[in-house]
């Protein structure tokens, strides 16, 4: 089913973001995890698409899995930076084979070796957007920054950017991750004044150990607010008490953000079916 067609049904949404493996011999245990995964009954999942498209085979894997035999929404994420026109032709073809209908369509990162690539790609994500919409057979998803792209000198430029990506042919926008829900809440105001009026989910990343954190932050730059640092220091040499205090913090986000009529929440799952065990037992929807 169509992400779309998923919105006209329900209010608001719960996915999952699952990642392929990198090898053959990881499989199986992904395998069961996302297994375990679409037996929550998330309203969709989402397969990452690895740097370089280094699991792109196992994204196309996951995805038709998750989709054809698990009977679950699927999205397959798709990054331009690090991928060739021609790949890119190709795995839309795949997509379209294995009856994915969904595709996140990403920048992704930009390669060490930027300057010495081998081929034809496109610069941008709102070029991939054209492309995918000129299929005329995929809803189409992208991502946004709540805190502002890294790599923007400011917001306002961050949400032009957007709002011209959005309106190349985006069907809905999956957030960042983010630990401080009142910049969401800005975020949405300020992209509503910018008439980018398509859905946005808010992604969610429920922390589950001390060496995330370094990595989110470098990665993400999303800030992390003071009552979360608070937890982190207090529990920094007892993990088990940490991944409760932390998961905690992410379900009383959701339930926030739920309560407050977020059209979807993302979460980011890191393949760990504990992690939505304990956000689904915790939420009120």
């Amino acid at each position: 089913m169509r992400i779309t067609e998923k919105l006209k049904l329900s209010k608001q949404l719960i996915s999952f973001e699952v990642f392929p493996p990198k090898t053959d011999i990881a499989f199986e245990s992904i395998e069961k995890s996302v297994r375990e995964l679409a037996a929550f009954s998330p309203d969709f999942m989402s397969v990452t698409y690895g740097a370089g498209g280094g699991t792109s085979e196992y994204t196309v894997k996951i995805a038709s899995m998750i989709k054809n035999k698990l009977n679950t929404t699927s999205i397959a994420h798709l990054t331009c930076a690090s991928t060739t026109k021609e790949k890119i032709s190709e795995m839309l073809c795949r997509f379209k084979e294995n009856n994915i209908e969904n595709v996140l369509a990403l920048r992704g990162d930009i390669p060490e070796n930027f300057n010495e690539r081998v081929g034809d790609y496109y610069e941008y994500a709102s070029e991939l957007v054209k492309v995918i919409k000129s299929h005329d057979c995929f809803d189409i998803g992208a991502a946004c920054y709540p805190e502002g792209h890294p790599e923007s000198s400011s917001p306002e430029e961050d949400l032009e950017h957007l709002k011209y990506k959005t309106d190349c042919g985006v069907d809905f926008l999956t957030t960042q991750m983010f630990f401080d829900n009142g910049l969401f809440y800005d975020f949405l105001d300020r992209a509503c004044q910018k008439q980018i009026n398509v859905p946005i989910f808010a992604g969610i990343m429920p922390i589950t150990g001390i060496n995330q954190v370094d990595r989110i932050i470098r990665l993400s730059g999303a800030k992390i607010p003071n009552e979360l640092e608070t937890i982190l220091k207090k529990y920094e040499n007892d993990p088990d008490s940490l991944q409760k205090a932390t998961v905690d913090y992410g379900i009383n986000q959701i339930n926030d953000l739920l309560k407050n009529g977020v059209r979807g929440v993302h979460i980011y799952t890191m393949n760990k079916p504990f992690v939505a065990k304990a956000v689904l037992k915790g939420i009120s929807r």
